[in-house]
C-alpha cells in the first residue's frame, strides 16, 4: 500500500511517500524560515500562499525520484490539525482534490500523532507500549502510547511549551528567527551556573510543565544589567540547562509511574543536543531505552504524516478516512490529542518521592 503524506500545519511544507512493505520511498521538505525571518515570526497569510506554491511541485519531485506515478497511490494522508487554519486548508484541499481525482481515500490526521509515531521510522524502533515526551514549539506533553490511536495524556504544559519558551527567550537575548536553534547554538559557548534560573514545577508532584516563569526570570536578569556576549551565552546555557533538567526529571517520573522501560522523544525540541545527551546518559544509568527520530524528522515533515496514515490504514481503525468523492472536509486549528485516545486521562499520582 502506497501512501502520500502532506504536511502544511505551519511554516514548513512536507511531502512524502510511504509504502507499507518497502518503507519510506522519499520525502521532501521546504522551510519558510527565510520568508518569515524579517517579521520575527510566522505570518499566517504568507505561510498559506507559500504552501500553495510548494505542495504540487514537491509531490511531482518525490514521485519521479521514487519511480512512482499518481495512480499508484492507494491513499493520501494530510494534516487536519492542529495548526494555522489557512495553512491547514491548503494541504487539506490539495489532498482531497487528488483523492477525488484518483478515487482513493483521504485521511485527515493529527499533527501530534505524526510526531508521536515518527521514531518508528528509525532503526532500532520502539515497540508498544512506551512513554512519549513530545516537545515542540506549541506542545510539551508526556503520553503513554499503547498503540496506534491509543494515547493517554500523563502531563502537559500549563502555559508556555518548551519550544515557545526557547523562542521567546531568544528574543530577549536579541537572537534572530527561528529563536530556539539560535539559543541552543549560543548556549554551546556559555557556562550554566553563572546566573541562577528556576526549574519550574520540578518538584510539583505531578507530570505537568510550566515554562512561562522561566522566561520571565530571564527577562529579570536581562533588565538588571547591560549584557556582553559572554553574559548572553551564559544566560542561554543556564536557560537550556533549566529546560533540560525539568524535561529529564519529568520523563523519569513518567517511566516510574507507568512501569514502562521505553521512552520516545519527539518534536522540534527533541533535536536539542543537550537534551539527547542527558536522556541517553540517564537511560544507561537507569536501565531504560530511549528512542529519537532522525534529526530531519524532528521538525514538521511529510514523512511522519505518510507513516501515520499507513499505520492507520493497517490498523483498519478507520479514523479520519473520508470518501472524498462524497463528503466535504474541514480542518481543526485546535485539536486535543486526547480526542484520539482510548483511555481518559487518569488523576496524577504524587511523584515528589520518586
Amino acid at each position: 500500500m502506497l501512501v502520500l503524506g502532506i504536511e502544511t500545519s505551519c511554516d514548513e511544507t512536507g511531502v512524502a511517500l510511504y509504502h507499507t512493505r518497502r518503507g519510506l520511498l522519499g520525502h521532501a521538505l521546504y522551510s519558510q524560515v527565510a520568508l518569515h525571518s524579517d517579521y520575527g515570526g510566522v505570518v499566517p497569510e504568507l505561510a498559506s500562499r507559500d504552501h500553495i506554491r510548494r505542495v504540487l511541485p514537491l509531490t511531482r519531485d518525490i514521485l519521479n525520484k521514487a519511480g512512482c506515478r499518481l495512480d499508484d497511490l492507494n491513499a493520501i494522508a494530510y494534516t487536519e490539525g492542529p495548526g494555522l487554519a489557512g495553512a491547514l486548508l491548503v494541504g487539506a484541499s490539495i489532498a482531497h482534490g487528488l483523492a477525488y481525482a484518483l478515487g482513493v481515500p483521504a485521511l485527515g490526521l493529527h499533527h501530534l500523532e505524526g510526531h508521536l509515531l515518527s521514531p518508528l521510522l528509525s532503526k532500532p524502533a520502539p515497540g508498544f507500549p512506551f512513554v512519549a515526551l513530545l516537545v515542540s514549539g506549541g506542545h510539551s506533553q508526556l503520553m503513554r502510547v499503547a498503540g496506534v490511536g491509543n494515547y493517554e495524556l500523563l502531563g502537559e504544559t500549563v502555559d508556555d511549551a518548551a519550544g515557545e519558551a526557547f523562542d521567546k527567550t531568544a528574543k530577549l537575548l536579541g537572537l534572530g528567527y527561528p529563536g530556539g536553534p539560535a539559543l541552543a547554538k549560543l548556549a554551546e559557548a556559555g557556562v550554566a551556573g553563572r546566573f541562577t534560573l528556576p526549574r519550574p514545577m520540578l518538584n510539583s508532584g505531578d507530570l505537568d510543565f510550566s515554562f512561562s516563569g522561566l522566561k520571565t526570570a530571564v527577562r529579570t536578569v536581562v533588565n538588571q544589567r547591560p549584557l556582553d556576549t559572554r553574559a548572553r551565552a551564559d544566560i542561554a546555557a543556564e536557560f537550556q540547562a533549566a529546560i533540560v533538567d525539568v524535561l529529564v526529571a519529568k520523563s523519569l517520573a513518567a517511566l516510574h509511574h507507568t512501569g514502562l522501560t521505553q521512552l520516545v522523544v519527539a518534536g522540534g525540541v527533541g533535536a536539542n543536543r543537550r537534551l539527547r545527551e542527558r536522556l541517553s546518559a540517564q537511560a544507561r544509568r537507569s536501565g531504560f531505552a530511549v528512542f529519537y527520530p532522525e534529526l530531519e524528522f524532528c521538525t514538521d515533515n511529510g514523512a511522519m504524516i505518510a507513516f501515520a496514515g499507513a499505520m492507520r490504514l493497517q490498523e483498519e481503525s478507520g479514523f479520519g478516512i473520508q470518501d472524498s468523492a462524497r463528503k466535504g472536509y474541514t480542518v481543526r486549528p485546535r485539536w486535543d490529542l486526547e480526542e484520539l485516545s482510548v483511555p481518559p486521562r487518569q488523576p496524577s499520582a504524587d511523584f515528589s518521592e520518586s
